[in-house]
């Protein structure tokens, strides 16, 4: 009996059926974008210090512009661990005293400003920005400013608890109606975090936003591979994660538009309410259907298929079988992925390297929109730098193969954020190339790992072992936002300091990997362990004939 890419050598592997799936489910990579990165424009910290009584009105009576304001109003740099008082301190005056002049108010109270008592902000804080963030509504500074870091942490909590259910869920109970209701749950609660009236249940929605985002990005990307040949799987799961990229684009000039983080927040989920109508427009996968032994069913989405590709289905194909028949089960464990020395090497490296693409990519998101520059056109010029990463791996992949471009995108992100440290503020176009530079390598270095993954594992512990391995992408995601934002506060380039060690590091640890380029998938233990070596050239044998003759016995 045939199998489903049988078939589809005949309905069509990639034809007009696929090209509308793929475009339909490539929106749903789209939207996820603003709950990935979000944080940028949603925690955006603008410059901000001490509300102080008095001061606005004695401003005004005496004229001053906000410079003078500034100056004679808010405590100038700290010593050295304590940079900014003046956002964080106050002068312990009281400024709605008539006593004050316009000149110096602060003369007649010390011969040094230094001797003034300084104390916490208590009135709240004066944002200069025309806009709003989470940080500007909940003051989210200071003594509370781990409260952003937490913040981007849940959502990553919620990736890395829903990412590691989602496998079981969608292939018990069907990927098309796993994809549904997590879109469901992810707009609702996207709509409920806009209208949040506290931080707290902010928090919650944007947890649970984490639990089902990154699980319905993950299914489209299961469907759209299930649907298409298998010469075209490959360039699908790339093109939809370059559908994440234009999100990125989008992403920026929404949030250019919709500078208040509440409007900003509903205008990127309402769209996701659209994605309930796939419920008539993409059927449910005929892989998983069969693998369910509802073959009729898988019979019925595979003729629909061939009647939008505008293909006959001969009638010797209208019989199934699975794709791949396992004459003995194996159950998989997590021992396995250490227990023989290769293959605990390939875990430990792949682990390593899940974590540092996390770290990097959303860590130089996240200190770009503390760089103080114009927030948007940064966020937008590092997006486009995506795109030719994308053909970069394509292009490359299957002519020089996957270590050498893996590991040359690790060590381009590192030398690009260790230069950064030494380009001086004002060459600000250099600090932009070179960044966007540092953001190519680790979008290749991203799209890398999630290849070569699947292919370094035998059959029985593949899925295990993606699975395992790209939950560090998670946990890094967790670490990443106290990295940056508290090391920002130590010093401005220190992230980036911490993110060439690690993302140098990610780039000799790839070269220990084996080549998997014109392998074939390993299928046992056995060829895994034996991928690092080299394949051996096929003995070349001289036969001889030797001729017998025939002697007569005396």
């Amino acid at each position: 009996m045939p199998t489903v890419d049988d078939i589809l050598e005949h309905i069509g592997e990639f034809n007009f059926f696929q090209k509308q799936t793929f475009f339909l489910l490539a929106l749903i990579s789209v939207a996820f974008t603003p709950i990935y990165v979000g944080i940028v424009f949603l925690g955006f910290t603008p410059d901000h210090r001490c509300l102080s009584p008095g001061v606005a009105e004695l401003s005004q009576r005496c004229g001053w512009s906000l410079a003078e304001e500034l100056n004679y109003t808010v405590p100038g740099p700290g010593p050295v661990g304590e940079p900014f008082p003046g956002q964080c301190r106050r002068y312990e005056v009281d400024w709605n005293q008539s006593a004050l002049s316009c000149e110096d108010p602060l003369a007649g109270l010390a011969a040094n400003r230094s001797h003034l008592l300084l104390g916490p902000c208590r009135h709240g804080w004066v944002y200069d920005t025309l806009g709003s963030s989470i940080v500007t509504e909940f003051n989210l500074v200071c003594a509370n400013s781990w409260m952003l870091d937490l913040f981007q942490s849940a959502v990553n909590v919620g990736f890395f608890i829903g990412s590691m259910g989602i496998g079981y869920i969608a292939d018990r109970f069907g990927r098309k109606l796993c994809l549904l209701i997590t879109i469901l749950i992810n707009a609702a609660s996207g709509v409920l975090m806009a209208i949040s009236p506290t931080y707290t249940l902010t928090l919650i929605f944007r947890l649970i936003q984490g639990l089902v985002s990154k699980a319905g990005w993950l299914i489209g990307y299961i469907l759209i591979t299930e649907f298409v040949g298998l010469q075209y799987r490959r360039t699908v799961g790339i093109f939809y994660q370059v559908a994440f990229t234009f999100g990125l684009l989008i992403l920026a000039g929404v949030a250019y538009l919709l500078p208040h983080w509440r409007w900003l927040q509903l205008m990127v989920t309402l769209p996701n309410f659209c994605f309930l109508f796939y419920y008539w427009c993409i059927p449910e996968s005929p892989r998983w259907l069969i693998s369910q032994n509802k073959n009729a069913e898988a019979m019925r989405v595979i003729k629909h298929m061939a009647k939008k590709n505008r293909k006959s289905l001969p009638a010797s194909l209208q019989s199934l079988r699975p794709g791949e028949e396992v004459s003995e089960k194996l159950n998989p464990s997590f021992l396995d992925l250490v227990r023989t020395p290769q293959i605990r090497k390939h875990t430990l490296v792949l682990m390593y390297n899940w974590f540092t693409s996390s770290v990097l990519y959303q860590g130089l998101i996240m200190h770009m929109g503390l760089a103080g520059s114009n927030i948007y056109l940064d966020f937008f010029y590092s997006a486009l730098v995506e795109f030719p990463a994308a053909f970069i791996i394509i292009l490359t992949i299957d002519r020089i193969g996957r270590r050498y471009p893996w590991a040359a995108s690790n060590v381009v992100a590192g030398v690009a954020c260790l230069a950064s440290v030494f380009i001086p503020a004002d060459l600000q176009w250099l600090k932009v190339t070179v960044a966007c530079l540092g953001r190519m390598g680790i979008t290749m270095a991203y799209e890398m790992v999630c290849l070569v993954n699947a292919e370094l594992y035998p059959t029985f512990i593949r899925n295990l072992g993606v699975l395992v391995c790209s939950s560090m992408c998670d946990i890094g995601g967790i670490i990443t936002p106290f990295l940056v934002y508290r090391l920002t506060s130590i010093w401005q380039e220190l992230p980036l300091v911490v993110f060439a060690v690690v993302g140098l590091m990610a780039g000799g640890l790839v070269l220990l990997l084996p080549e998997t380029k014109g392998r074939t998938l390993p299928e046992t233990i056995e060829e895994a362990e034996n991928m690092q070596r080299p394949r051996k050239k096929k003995e070349k044998r001289i036969y001889l004939e030797v001729k017998k003759l025939d002697i007569p016995l005396n």
